[in-house]
């Protein structure tokens, strides 16, 4: 059995907080014992990220991990078994730098924890990033994997989100700027050779956080158009890349939030209305195998003849290949949204509990927010973990407003294309 999210939350509250408060003595303790015996590498040598729990963030840190590399570092990544994938969208990390554990149960979750522990120290990591968000679990892994320079977000003066002393370098994060700059501060002080309180007193530009390109290989490209263009014979469709419109829809977000899913018939509604608007496109409702059911009651609902059911179709891999070959996505603030700024699809993405102002796509996407007073409701300091159920944010957004930023995007789609064939042909 799994453990749920709500909780993991429980847990990193109520043991989280002693256990932080009593390991940092032996932490401190054994910092001091290492600085007596030999100083820390002048900079990063081995540096190491931990993000668990959101494949999103797999993608936003990208420009960071770049940097790091950039500066000289080695980098590795500490991230759930299940969300594994997102790391292979941009293969920055190499496969053997990844360490994972497997939250599916407790038994697995306490023994990759403690192989980890030991894997780190055999690794000779050096620094380690904690990108997590006041994470008491997280601060652990950091505190207590050996590193000596150990880098992550504190609350310094703020009441609550207290994490003890597991962290060497305490950065200010900033809940005002999007969190692919918070990220680079956390890099930057990491590196940084002078000591600053709080870290990290410099300036990003827009430009810093420009997310790179996956590569798509011929054969994939292919295999993927062969399937999407099968799926539609036998449905009795005819589909031609470059001659029929090709709409994703992606109504379904994670259970960590599922207040950002966008209602079932509001989905459907938007198919209607993009199939009138287009009647020769080919409209494609993905998710993962596990999602099926609800990408079915979304195609149920709209039943139009040429909406599919294709959840589950193509492999996580993949679906950077699904992306350059469909014109437009629309769906809810959620993974999907982060991993097609990878490729050069245009995207509409629906907020409600969160803020495009923090976690918008870096990609070629438009946000829609309703913009209520109660929103913005999820948030590092609530450990994103709202007493909303009513999310009345979504509801708000109507197929209207969808629609009118799916023909910008379309437009823009179709300009975009035109572009690039210009430029093959000169």
């Amino acid at each position: 059995m799994s453990i749920s999210v709500d909780t993991m939350r429980a847990i990193d509250r109520r043991v989280g907080v002693p256990l932080c408060a009593l390991m940092s003595p032996f932490v401190r303790i054994a910092d001091w014992i290492k600085n007596l015996i030999k100083s820390a590498p002048a900079s990063p040598e081995k540096l190491l990220f931990i993000e668990l729990s959101e494949m999103g963030s797999a993608i936003i840190v990208d420009p960071a991990m770049r940097d790091a590399q950039a500066r000289g570092a080695e980098i590795f990544f500490l991230i759930f078994k299940s969300n594994r994938a997102s790391l292979t969208l941009l293969n920055t990390v190499k496969p053997e730098n990844i360490f994972t554990i497997d939250a599916s149960g407790l038994i697995s979750l306490v023994r990759d924890t403690l192989k980890f522990l030991l894997d780190a120290r055999r690794r000779n990591i050096d620094t380690v990033i904690d990108l997590e968000l006041f994470s008491r679990f997280t601060a652990l892994l950091t505190g207590l994997c050996g590193a000596r320079r150990r880098v992550g977000y504190d609350i310094f003066h703020g009441e609550g989100l207290w994490r003890g002393s597991m962290l060497t370098h305490k950065v200010h994060y900033n809940p005002h700027q999007h969190i692919a700059k918070n990220f680079l501060a956390l890099v930057y002080a990491a590196f940084s050779h002078h000591k600053e309180l709080p870290y990290s007193k410099v300036h990003f530009p827009d430009s810093a956080i420009q997310i790179a390109q996956a590569h798509i290989e011929p054969s994939m490209h292919q295999n993927v158009m062969n399937r999407i263009e099968a799926l539609a014979k036998a449905n009795g469709l005819e589909y031609r890349h470059g001659t029929h419109p090709l709409f994703l829809i992606n109504p379904n977000a994670s259970e960590l939030l599922v207040q950002r899913r966008w209602a079932p018939e509001s989905f459907s509604a938007l198919i209607i209305a993009i199939e009138r608007q287009w009647p020769d496109s080919l409209i494609l409702i993905t998710g993962s195998p596990e999602e099926n059911a609800y990408a079915e009651k979304v195609r149920l609902g709209a039943n139009v003849a040429n909406a599919l059911n294709f959840a589950g179709q193509v492999k996580f891999s993949e679906l950077p290949t699904l992306y350059t070959i469909a014109d437009v996505m629309v769906t809810n603030d959620s993974g999907p949204g982060h991993f097609s700024s990878v490729t050069d699809l245009h995207t509409v993405v629906l907020f409600g509990p969160e803020t495009p102002a923090l976690y918008g796509s870096l990609g070629k996407s438009i946000p829609i927010t309703a913009e209520l007073a109660c929103s913005p409701c999820v948030s590092a300091a609530n450990h994103r973990k709202t007493p909303c159920h009513d999310n009345v944010c979504m509801k708000a957004i109507t197929v209207q407003q969808v629609m009118n930023k799916v023909l910008v995007q379309y437009e823009a789609a179709v300009s975009h294309q035109a572009f690039h064939r210009s430029v093959l042909l000169n």
